[in-house]
């Protein structure tokens, strides 16, 4: 019978702790890798706006392409940070997604975005994307990353309109109105041009304001409005169009650029296909509040005629000039000449057919006259 010795036995004791070691490790490393990267993505409005819809799509899309190695919770309605609070959140690295009103880049120090801000800067859908999917969106990307931040995409929420407990239909009427802003100099510059009064405020604050009377209106697209429940605060809603609200999605630029490229390169594809559904879903959404806005019966709804938004566009024109040095001259005249050529381009579609029909001139005016903000 074979004798074991002493040394033998510590010997075989110290191979298997080493191997007990060993292959805890290992359980450890397969469970590390098997945990999913995961996005937290923070936004301040319903679920149910064209934003937080597309979140949701986003997080599909995301989850099923990487097979679960990526997990997106979505933080909707200030959940974790309000809107004057998630930019910080994110260059912290507390959440690793945003998509923020291209208001909050101007106060974060990059001017240039407030290029959006400025009144009755883009005539048409068609022009304004073509600016941010264009050499003007690429660049204003580029200027974030200083910040910490990279940029995915440009989402649409829609033209604002004017809404308070008075009417709206002169320049006369807005004067001395309390109006809720975001934080922008340019949206600042934009009220004081009509005469009111500028109220800079979080979002989620803004219905109880109106309830209680602490500011006397607002500016937003209608899908905001309505699914904040504004209108059953505001008497009075004017459809004018006068400025847009989008969004820029980010994310913190130290986490993507450290994902693994092929997760990268899918997030990236899953946010194109996205930012498509999140643009249809924008005029689709604004229609249907503004349906829902009228059926309700709680405002009255003013359209703002051609000839009257012509004035209101000469009265906040000086704010184009005023912001000039801080935005970039070359950026607004860009905007000014993407501008002119789709409003060509709309006259030319226009004039063809009648040319083809009747011969003879057909005045390009009368052609390209603006339609009903209704149908924006």
């Amino acid at each position: 019978m074979a004798v074991v010795s002493i040394q033998q036995k510590g010997v075989v004791m110290k191979l298997s702790v080493l191997l007990s070691t060993l292959a805890l490790g290992l359980a450890t490393f397969a469970a590390q890798a098997a945990e999913p990267i995961v996005i937290k993505f923070s936004h301040v409005v319903a679920p149910d706006t064209p934003k937080g819809r597309a979140a949701e799509y986003f997080k599909k899309l995301a989850e099923e392409r990487t097979k679960g190695r990526v997990k997106v919770e979505v933080y909707p309605n200030s959940q974790l940070y309000k809107d004057r609070e998630e930019m910080e959140a994110l260059q912290l690295g507390a959440v690793q997604m945003l998509a923020p009103s291209l208001a909050k880049f101007g106060p974060l120090g990059v001017r240039s975005f407030e290029l959006f801000d400025l009144p009755y800067i883009f005539p048409n859908k068609e022009a304004l994307y073509r600016v941010m999917d264009g050499d003007i969106g690429k660049k204003l990307f580029t200027l974030l990353e200083a910040k910490g931040l990279t940029g995915l995409g440009f989402w649409d929420n829609g033209f604002k309109q004017m809404s308070s407990n008075k009417p709206m239909r002169t320049l006369e009427d807005m004067k001395g109105l309390k109006m809720r802003i975001q934080s922008s100099k340019v949206l600042e510059a934009q009220m004081k041009a009509l005469g009111a009064n500028p109220q800079v405020m979080a979002f989620s604050e803004v219905y109880s304001a109106l309830q209680q009377g602490v500011v006397d209106g607002a500016e937003n697209p209608m899908s905001n409005l309505y699914t904040q429940k504004m209108h059953e605060v505001q008497k009075h809603l004017t459809l004018s169009d006068h400025g847009y609200l989008g969004y820029a999605v980010i994310v913190n630029k130290k986490f993507w650029d450290e994902l693994p490229a092929d997760i990268r390169a899918t997030l990236n594809k899953a946010m194109q296909e996205t930012t498509v559904f999140e643009r249809k879903i924008a005029q689709e959404e604004n229609d249907d509040a503004l349906a829902a806005v009228k059926k309700a019966g709680t405002t009255q709804i003013y359209v703002l005629p051609y000839k009257d938004r012509v004035v209101w566009q000469q009265a906040l024109l000086p704010v184009h000039k005023e912001f000039e040095e801080k935005i970039g001259r070359d950026l607004i005249q860009a905007a000014y000449a993407i501008a002119a050529q789709v409003e060509k381009e709309k006259a030319a579609q226009a004039v063809a057919p009648a040319k083809k029909d009747k011969p003879g001139p057909v005045k390009a005016d009368k052609a390209a006259k603006p339609a009903k903000t209704e149908k924006q």
